[in-house]
């Protein structure tokens, strides 16, 4: 028998609700001075199986001096392949052409209990679908204009409720909200 799972979000976007420009850079993200500040990801991070990502968030990822994920990623794609996956990442990371529901109910026989659900588009499928449990999301105080949008046109309301909230001296201001299913 699967196990239940979940689906959480840890994501910074800027003031104007952007998570990163339309070519998918995140140079507004890297030149934030937050040094010394604790915002929760290491504790997230420990707290999830792995993560579930779309092909912008993973190609983005792949730009970084390091890849920065030491859990199972799975890239939700209609366009990658498994040749798209370079060789030191192939025992970590997957490609699927599953939907947000099937590739869940994949991640739960295989064992997941939590994955971070993680990109724009991937966010906004998920939350339509009802697969957000939680969210915890770092508004960064900068205006960049245009880009991707973390949360998108919906079906319904999604009722929110703020679980907790902080500022930091970087004037980064992190708040964590439960997904209310209707019901």
């Amino acid at each position: 028998m699967a196990q239940t799972i979940t689906g959480h979000v840890f994501m910074a976007m800027s003031l104007d609700g952007f998570v990163a420009r339309d070519d998918f850079s995140l140079d507004w993200l890297m030149k934030q001075k937050s040094e010394g500040e604790e915002h929760g990801h290491a504790a997230f991070m420990a707290s999830v199986d792995g993560l579930v990502m779309g092909t912008g968030s993973f190609r983005t990822a792949l730009t970084f001096d390091a890849w920065p994920y030491e859990k199972p990623v799975v890239v939700l794609s209609r366009s990658l392949n498994p040749r798209d996956i370079p060789d030191q990442l192939r025992n970590q990371v997957s490609i699927s052409e599953l939907t947000p529901r099937e590739i869940m109910a994949s991640l739960a026989e295989q064992g997941w209990t939590r994955a971070y659900i993680d990109g724009g588009k991937i966010i906004q499928s998920f939350m339509r679908d009802g697969l957000i449990n939680d969210m915890t999301v770092t508004q960064i105080p900068i205006l960049i204009g245009s880009g991707k949008r973390m949360f998108g046109e919906l079906d319904a309301d999604i009722d929110l409720e703020l679980l907790e909230s902080s500022s930091f001296p970087s004037g980064l201001v992190t708040s964590r909200y439960r997904v209310v299913l209707p019901g």
